[in-house]
């Protein structure tokens, strides 16, 4: 028989095999089968809403096409000999940077082609490196998708709505309430193509009579990928739905009291905002532009859709856009004007995408100015562009005025 002392001893041990355990449930595991017990991270936010600097100036970086794949293995394409073995995602990424520590814009806009879907076997991890320079800028960024984006892990709609709940994007996958919401004749638009179309509103700086005012409006639209027509492989386009939204919105908008400040100084300021919108894949139109008068350089057949949805005659129509910007054609990087309207290239940014051996990557910034009376801000007097090369200068080049006020009248 066992002694008492030996009964003793096992259950001393006893008791300790099961303290040991309880804790290493406690600590290991059950952490991780209740919710309750889960770390969650929440979305870092940016200053909102966008607005102007006390200066008058609103200052946006447009990166198109960066292509990104999978980092640090994912190789440079169409880079002199001496420079691809050094070459990777990782460059884009720098440029990315420098142009935000150069520039020092308020809002950073992706015009698609964000990751190069065959080069990224997890859409996710590639986002979080596409938009990490942003990301870790703290500034307000938005994005639309290109053709590319969706041949990963996540659909379109997942990546918009990834993409909307990313540090500091103000991104959104469709059209808020709001902006939805047809004014002028009381109705909802609730069915609208794709994923990605929304508007963002820029308000006037800090402490003026325009502070609680959007005197800029972004459009964003997603104009898709690839589709077939009449048996033939085409790509994507914008469609009617979309600009019935676009319409709508610029009618509802144009109806609505703005909160301003309505002295005879600040009555000469423009009565609707200027726009801006940005997509990925240019409309038909733009193969014209080849024949008149530009500013950058026409390397590349315009890829466009082979349907003309009648992009162009909306936004002649409504009015408010003065300018657009898109990506897609990486050896583009032109600006030309169409019925009024400069639809201007981005010129590509990415290294994992196409481009020219020699010819630097680019990035286009688009500078928005305030008039300036004599007591007040009038509004958006002016917008101006140009492009930074990634070379050793980080060079500065085509800089134009895309529209003014005065001019315009």
């Amino acid at each position: 028989m066992e002694s008492l002392s030996e009964k003793w001893i096992l259950s001393i041990v006893y008791l300790a095999f099961i303290s040991a355990s309880l804790y290493l449930f406690q600590t290991l595991i059950s952490d991780k089968l209740f919710l309750g017990h889960e770390n969650v991270t929440i979305k870092r936010k940016p200053d909102l809403p966008l607005r102007f600097r006390s200066d008058g100036t609103f200052k946006i970086l447009q990166v198109a096409d960066m292509h990104y794949g999978n980092g640090v293995v994912t190789r440079c394409r169409d880079v002199l000999p001496c420079e691809f073995d050094h070459c990777s995602d990782l460059n884009t990424t720098q440029f990315v940077r420098k142009m935000i520590q150069v520039e020092k814009p308020d809002f950073i806009a992706f015009t698609g082609d964000n990751i190069y879907g065959r080069s990224a076997p997890d859409a996710a991890e590639s986002l979080f490196g596409a938009f990490g320079p942003v990301m870790e800028s703290g500034l307000p960024w938005a994005a639309v998708l290109g053709n590319h984006d969706q041949q990963s892990t996540m659909t379109r709609e997942e990546l918009m709505s990834f993409i909307s709940l990313m540090d500091y994007s103000v991104s959104q996958t469709n059209p808020s309430a709001e902006d939805s919401f047809n004014i002028s004749k009381g109705g909802l638009l609730a069915d609208i193509d794709g994923f990605g179309n929304y508007n963002l509103r820029v308000h006037g700086p800090p402490g003026s009579h325009l502070a609680n005012s959007s005197v800029l409006n972004l459009f964003f639209l997603d104009s898709g990928d690839r589709a077939i027509v009449e048996g033939i492989l085409t790509y994507g386009w914008i469609k009617e739905s979309q600009l019935h939204w676009l319409q709508a919105f610029s009618e509802g908008f144009k109806g609505r009291e703005q909160d301003v400040d309505h002295s005879a100084e600040v009555a000469l300021s423009p009565v609707t905002p200027p726009a801006l919108a940005f997509f990925h894949i240019p409309v038909p139109e733009m193969q014209q532009l080849h024949y008149k008068k530009i500013v950058g350089q026409f390397q590349e057949a315009v890829a466009s859709s082979s349907v003309n949805s009648g992009v162009l005659q909306t936004l002649v129509s409504i009015r408010d856009v003065k300018a657009v910007f898109i990506g897609h054609d990486h050896t583009n990087d032109f600006c030309g004007d169409l019925g009024g309207i400069w639809f201007c290239y981005g010129g590509g940014s990415g290294y994992h995408a196409y481009g020219k051996a020699g010819w630097p990557r680019r990035a286009r910034v688009i500078l928005a100015e305030l008039g300036k009376g004599e007591k007040a801000w009038m509004g958006v007097a002016r917008i101006k562009t140009w492009k930074r090369l990634d070379d050793e200068m980080l060079s500065k080049v085509d800089e134009q005025v895309l529209w003014d006020w005065r001019s315009s009248r």
